[in-house]
């Protein structure tokens, strides 16, 4: 056999091996480190971010503007897989609490790891524009 075919006939193995992963660097954080078990996210355990990007998608009906960014989200607390959200709304009488703590529920009840939901709508302090983030403020034109 000619040095060329040899050659040939190697790379293949070469990049076989390449491709395999051993099962070491097949748990492997993207970090390098072992992977953990019990991890929610594809990144660890659940956290208050996780939660909070979650909720983005809970949308005001009237503003049009997500409860995380009009400020309406007080609190989150994780505790062992249990979720505690303290909210409030823009008015005390503001119809709409029931509609956002269903969508709350249909967006954190889902995510791995979570083992209860809780809402808890409050309404002290009271919301004020001031409680804003500043995308929503630009959208809504306060300045």
């Amino acid at each position: 056999m000619s040095e060329a075919s040899e050659q040939i006939e190697a790379e293949p193995q070469t990049a076989a091996e390449e491709q395999t992963t051993p099962p070491e660097e097949a748990t492997a954080a993207p970090d390098g480190h072992p992977a953990e078990s019990g991890v929610t996210n594809g990144q660890g355990a659940l956290t208050k971010d996780d939660v909070l990007e979650a909720l983005k998608a809970v949308i005001d009906p009237e503003l049009g503007i997500n409860i995380v960014d009009l400020g309406l989200v007080y609190d989150v607390d994780i505790t062992e897989g249990n979720v505690h959200v303290t909210y409030t709304l823009t008015t005390m009488g503001c119809p709409i609490g029931p509609l956002v703590e269903a969508q709350m529920h249909q967006l954190i009840d889902p995510l791995p790891g979570i083992d209860s939901f809780e809402a808890e709508m409050v309404l002290r302090p009271p919301w004020s524009p001031e409680m804003m983030s500043e995308e929503a403020k630009e959208a809504l034109g306060y300045f």
